[in-house]
């Protein structure tokens, strides 16, 4: 079959396009260059690096890579621990900002870092990535832990190979899939699929929020109002549980450029003041939330995070999705929509060994946050088959 071997490259734009033909994961939105390099362009203070594993001269997997620096009392700031570990965290890295090499969109929620071709041995084409990254960091000294992200269940026995690397799996907060119907052509009909409780609760949030005035977001706009956009941003994610990194929002103005209506920014005015905005990809059959902004001042009065929750279910029907995703975070309030949970697993290690053996009893410690699972739909409106899907 051939011996496999990676190259690295530190610019998307140093890549082949001959290599992303070979590859043919282009139909996936989260893996073309054009994608890439809208996050490249607008974080200059990320280290990117990208890996392309050969059989030959053909490439057979792809994986992306940032090194980002976090101060560690982010990371153990909301994580379901006891203060006596997370203090004891908090000093074992000397409270200090460690340096962390980033296998998977440290942007994304989902299985977005690694990609095997159809057709190749996926356990082994996944050793030789896993022996890349080994590769990227080893001579790194000013590197502390890696971090591979986000799989799901259904490829753990492909990534389960990491613990021979000395890696520990982590559990992580679910993303969030609602299955959305082929006869939900209407927001109205979504709702008439959902029990009277939920369904009232669905039209209060339109309701609570109709002084809101709703807008999608032209590459002007979003040029306009970035400022504003970026603290919207900046103030929900200083309420989130956990944050690796800040996106710079010039990105929006990229992805707008490259993907036009696939990429999607709705903002959300009082009285002229935008109070809000949301984001979303469409990328396949699926709408992806991104990220959201808003100003929690008026969220109460204005109901504009229910109103958001709404109008991704209204993107989705409109632009005929099976599935929405809406992230991590807020997972109950999410499962009233009728979101079914969709669990992921990390991998992390410390680069030096003997830190790493210290380490793991910490991240066996951590437990992902408990939340109730809330069944929106008429017994008639859901399937098992759906269920088992998502669990």
């Amino acid at each position: 079959m051939g011996q496999l071997t990676a190259s690295f490259f530190d610019h998307i734009d140093d890549i082949d396009s001959k290599h992303w033909d070979s590859l043919g994961c282009c139909d996936n939105t989260y893996y073309t260059p054009e994608f890439f390099k809208a996050f490249e362009l607008a974080h200059d203070d990320i280290e990117f690096k990208y890996i392309i594993i050969f059989r030959g001269d053909e490439a057979i997997a792809f994986a992306n890579t940032q090194i980002v620096t976090i101060s560690i009392e982010t990371i153990t700031k909301n994580i379901k621990i006891s203060d006596t570990i997370k203090r004891n965290i908090n000093n074992f890295f000397n409270k200090n900002s460690p340096r962390i090499l980033f296998c998977g969109n440290v942007f994304l929620s989902g299985e977005y870092g690694t990609f095997l071709k159809k057709g190749e041995d996926k356990e082994e084409t996944f050793k030789a990535i896993a022996d890349a990254v080994k590769e990227l960091y080893k001579p790194n000294r000013t590197l502390n832990a890696i971090f591979i992200k986000d799989f799901k269940q259904e490829s753990l026995y492909i990534t389960n190979s990491l613990r021979c690397y000395d890696y520990i799996p982590m559990k992580v907060e679910p993303n969030m899939i609602i299955y959305l119907k082929e006869e939900w052509t209407s927001f109205d009909d979504y709702k008439n699929a959902l029990k009277s409780k939920y369904r009232v609760k669905a039209n209060k949030a339109d309701s609570t929020s109709k002084s809101l005035k709703a807008k999608l977001f032209t590459p002007e706009c979003i040029e306009r109002y970035k400022d504003q956009l970026q603290a919207l941003y900046e103030n929900t994610i200083s309420n989130s549980n956990f944050n690796a990194q800040v996106l710079n929002l010039n990105t929006y103005t990229h992805l707008k450029a490259f993907f036009g209506d696939k990429f999607i920014v709705k903002g959300y005015f009082s009285d002229d003041k935008l109070v809000g905005y949301l984001s979303a990809m469409v990328n396949q059959d699926n709408l992806d939330a991104h990220f959201i902004g808003l100003d929690y001042s008026l969220n109460k009065s204005h109901a504009i995070y229910p109103r958001i929750l709404n109008d991704y279910v209204r993107l989705g029907i409109e632009h005929g999705s099976k599935r929405i995703n809406l992230g991590r975070t807020a997972s109950e309030i999410k499962s009233t929509l009728g979101a079914l949970p969709e669990d992921l697993t990390c991998y992390i290690r410390h680069r030096k060994t003997i830190q790493n053996q210290l380490m793991k009893p910490f991240i066996k410690n951590v437990q992902i946050k408990s939340y109730k699972q809330h069944q929106p739909f008429k017994e008639n409106s859901s399937t098992k088959k759906e269920a088992k899907t998502a669990s």
